[in-house]
């Protein structure tokens, strides 16, 4: 097998992409919950794409399916293909790494041990020499703003620090692709624009391709180079804008009438479509 690309490592591809789950009564149950109704995705990095929508509407499944994690007793994808770099991905695939709002830190070991925890899996002990590990994690720390946190646990800190050390372990390994579930969802308002600042940080300095989820309008504008805005469940894709405007934002640009544009747009769909759930828009 030929040696791929970068550039061509940096894909990942949905072609009809279609989820059902059983009914109530369980697998004898004919009725079916269809969840995701035929999603067609091309995502390309280093790039960070957002995928927003409703609560609810399917933005998580279509995450766990791109980073390969299958629910027990249930066939994932219903129909279609997913692959990355363009091999079939029907598994946890090596190159892609998520980061969910539960950030699930381990209390039993330091800050510095929880970002270090990749290394302890033999393909990143492979990948990374081991002179280079103890490196990679102090200046990850630093680079998430808690370097003198390493010696502390989880339960000294709080939950947006914590989210700090999932991001600085995700990214520890400098992953070619990181799938973001809500990363920031639980977090006040100060601290979700802190970890937004923080994400456009760590990006410009590691590049990758980065597929976001969120429910808040704002937050999508704020982060993407693309926004696919997805229809209640069964998830649709309505929408799918391009964004230009170089990171960080400022605030003039986000009080612009041209956002002020886009998220009309964004809402009309969602309006068009029949959506409803806990959409967030912060301006």
């Amino acid at each position: 097998m030929s040696e791929k690309t970068h550039a061509d490592s940096l894909t990942v591809e949905l072609e009809k992409i279609v989820q059902e789950y059983p009914g109530p009564d369980g697998p004898t149950d004919k009725r079916v919950h269809r969840v995701v109704d035929g999603i067609d995705l091309h995502f390309v990095g280093p790039a960070i794409h957002m995928l927003l929508g409703p609560s609810g509407c399917g933005k998580s499944t279509l995450l766990r399916m791109m980073g390969g994690v299958r629910p027990f007793g249930v066939t994932t994808p219903t129909s279609g293909k997913i692959r990355i770099g363009g091999e079939p991905c029907d598994s946890p695939h090596d190159d892609a790494v998520m980061v969910f709002q539960r950030y699930a830190n381990r209390p039993d070991l330091t800050i510095f041990e929880n970002v270090a925890l990749p290394f302890r899996f033999s393909l990143w002990r492979e990948r990374v020499p081991k002179s280079e590990q103890h490196g990679r994690v102090k200046e990850m720390l630093e680079a998430v703003g808690i370097g003198d946190k390493g010696a502390l646990r989880p339960s000294q800190l709080s939950g947006g620090q914590n989210q700090r050390v999932a991001l600085a372990r995700a990214l520890v390994i400098r992953p070619k692709i990181l799938l973001m579930d809500e990363p920031f969802g639980a977090l006040d308002a100060q601290t979700r624009g802190e970890m937004q600042d923080l994400l456009v940080k760590l990006f410009n300095q590691h590049p990758c391709l980065i597929v976001f989820v969120t429910h808040d309008v704002s937050e999508a504008l704020v982060l993407g180079d693309r926004v696919i805005v997805l229809s209640n469940s069964p998830a649709k894709i309505v929408d799918d804008i391009k964004l230009d405007e170089p990171r960080p934002r400022s605030d003039a640009w986000l009080m612009s009438s041209p956002v002020a544009a886009m998220r009309d747009r964004i809402l009309g769909k969602l309006h068009e479509s029949k959506s409803h759930g806990n959409l967030r828009v912060s301006f």
